[in-house]
């Protein structure tokens, strides 16, 4: 992976504290004014290699979601729902996820990388439960509802659309 664009921002006021965020491709990382070049090196390496392992823990791979959802589907299901295939996908702009039952898939859109864990639990229970149920009847919103966290996690998508300015899906529907 590249190395991302670097600003360092010295502060007189900061004495003992450095953290790092990223605004759009670069780095930006806050240090007190009295660290040395040296210093300031060591800490810049050390900012970057935090901000990626949490940015790795953030954005789960596909292998990563496929061990999730079995985890979930045992958890909360008594595992009757089994994907052959869970993966991150870039086409999806009005869908969180998408089930295909006849082939086991499950796609989640990458909008959803970078929110919280729950709020991505939340959809792969979703798509998991459209594994056996395809209706969005009240037998499906049931074992939807066996996660604890899913009316917290529609709350959360449904403040984010309204926040992107994006339409919610019609009947709190995920998918």
């Amino acid at each position: 992976m590249a190395r991302p664009e670097v600003e360092v921002r010295r502060s007189k006021r900061r004495r003992r504290t450095v953290s790092a965020y990223r605004d759009g491709d670069r780095v930006v990382v806050l240090i007190p004014a009295s660290l040395s070049r040296k210093e300031e090196a060591e800490w810049v390496e050390t900012m970057i290699a935090r901000l990626e392992k949490s940015e790795r823990r953030r954005k789960p791979s596909d292998d990563d979601l496929m061990k999730r959802a079995t985890s979930l589907s045992d958890r909360y299901l008594g595992g009757l729902a089994l994907p052959d295939s869970v993966r991150w996908v870039d086409n999806q702009e009005s869908r969180w996820g998408s089930c295909t039952p006849g082939d086991r898939s499950i796609r989640l859109s990458a909008r959803l990388q970078g929110m919280p864990q729950w709020v991505i639990d939340y959809v792969l229970m979703h798509e998991l439960a459209h594994l056996f149920e395809p209706s969005h009847n009240e037998q499906f919103w049931g074992w939807v509802d066996r996660f604890p966290q899913a009316e917290r996690a529609q709350g959360y998508l449904a403040g984010w659309s309204a926040a992107a300015r994006l339409e919610p899906p019609p009947d709190d529907q995920v998918d």
